[in-house]
């Protein structure tokens, strides 16, 4: 692994947040930014993906559909989604490390699909490189990881769109519309939510009980705490553990509380309460299989409701008017009426007229995609910009705090911490793994 020493990265590097977050150099524009190409109309951006699983599989098949994109290079620790990858465009440079892929000169943005605990290295040196990222949800795996990446983006004036992809849903943009314009009338709750029923729990499918020669675990872990090789960790079900991801609040919470927050216009909670826990899944994974979360936000309550062992559909996102509630789903909206009925009030007429649209969550997705490419040409920030992804990133982490702790907490969004309450704050960030702790801000 390439060192820099610390004189060079305190010129030059940005740290991955303070109290116990860090970061390393090693990749051009650790000491100075890369100087980013000048794209005209006709230029092709030239893309490389960082993350080769199911997701970032997904996204490539999206962004090689675009006519401007010029595919350069795949990196993944793992040899056959790498391979899988690389098939997919003639031609491609394969990497194992993607400080490599961050190294070429011949790549104008990269796509950072990796496991959560992966996001902020790679968008922050990529950023510090010259390209452009576009990086999935959540955007971070703690708070101060976030921060640490908006002020990359903005130091080096890099376009970083996060993976929210409702966020350029037409349905989605109307909902949102709706909801600010008052039509459904003053909005004082909304609830969000994701259940199925995936009991009794999951096993490694792919991976067996030894580490495969094609697999790199230590550069999987990265900064992650040394643990032996785990087929249940890597791969898809890295979601269930603390250490890389934060399960179903930090996957689907990511979406819909996205959504919610838009809507309300507010930069966060101002408290949370949450209680839960991995009650019946006894798979070995540790977030909750069963949680509950309430936020208090300026003038409205925001609930989150997660469960993994019953399929029964809760409301997945709803906000709860005056004059009707909206529920909005991928797949279109519909607005059902109130009706006052207050003491003594027969009134049947309803509140509102009810409302209805369809959405297409293919397209969707590939407006999610363009919007990105249209701002790497542009220089403007994207619908979904890295400062929106880490502050609703904030309200999952928030809710996960919340829930581990047990109690409620008061948030200070303006200093992006817990008020009077140290031992919430030591959830903020965690003490990357040697050598990625190298240059941590002490």
């Amino acid at each position: 692994m390439s060192r820099v020493s610390r004189r060079a990265f305190a010129q030059g590097a940005v740290a991955l947040g303070v109290a116990g977050v860090a970061g390393v150099a090693g990749v051009a524009g650790a000491t100075g930014i890369a100087h980013p190409r000048v794209l005209g109309a006709n230029d092709r951006i030239r893309i490389a993906l960082i993350g080769c699983g199911d997701r970032g599989t997904a996204l490539w098949k999206r962004f090689l559909a675009q006519p401007d994109v010029q595919p350069v290079a795949v990196c993944d620790v793992y040899q056959p989604y790498l391979q899988r990858a690389a098939e997919m465009a003639p031609g491609l440079a394969r990497e194992e490390d993607f400080r490599r892929i961050l190294e070429r000169k011949d790549v104008d943005a990269v796509i950072v699909a990796t496991p959560d605990h992966w996001h902020a290295i790679p968008t922050i040196l990529a950023c510090q490189a010259g390209k452009d990222v576009y990086v999935e949800k959540p955007l971070s795996l703690t708070v101060q990881e976030g921060r640490a990446m908006v002020k990359a983006a903005r130091q080096y004036d890099r376009v970083v769109q996060t993976g929210s992809q409702q966020r350029s849903g037409p349905h989605y943009q109307k909902a949102v519309q709706l909801v600010r314009d008052g039509v459904i009338g003053p909005v004082h709750k909304i609830t969000a939510g994701f259940t199925r029923n995936a009991m009794p729990g999951f096993l490694p499918i792919e991976l067996g009980p030894e580490q495969p020669p094609t697999l790199n675990w230590d550069l999987w872990l990265g900064p992650a705490p040394k643990v032996p090789f785990d087929p249940f960790r890597c791969l898809y079900h890295f979601r269930w553990f603390w250490n890389y991801s934060g399960g179903q609040m930090t996957n689907w919470g990511a979406h819909n509380l996205d959504i919610a927050r838009w809507a309300l216009d507010e930069v966060g909670p101002q408290a949370v309460t949450a209680f839960g826990g991995r009650y019946e899944i006894k798979d070995g994974g540790e977030t909750p299989d069963v949680q509950e979360i309430i936020y208090r936000f300026s003038k409205s309550l925001v609930t989150w409701s997660g469960r993994e062992v019953n399929r029964l559909r809760d409301e997945y996102l709803v906000f709860h008017g005056t004059l009707g509630s909206l529920s909005v789903l991928r797949n279109g909206f519909t607005v059902t009426p109130e009706v006052w009925r207050g003491r003594r009030n027969r009134n049947t007429t309803p509140a509102m007229e009810p409302l209805e649209e369809a959405g297409d969550p293919r397209l969707m997705e590939d407006l999610h995609v363009r919007n990105f490419l249209d701002c790497v040409r542009s220089r403007q920030r994207p619908i979904a910009d890295v400062e929106e992804g880490h502050r609703t990133a904030i309200v999952c982490h928030l809710g996960n705090i919340a829930t581990r702790l047990g109690r409620t907490l008061t948030w200070d969004a303006t200093t992006e911490r817990f008020q009077n309450d140290e031992e919430a704050n030591r959830y903020l960030g965690y003490t990357y793994r040697s050598p990625w702790n190298a240059y941590q801000k002490l």
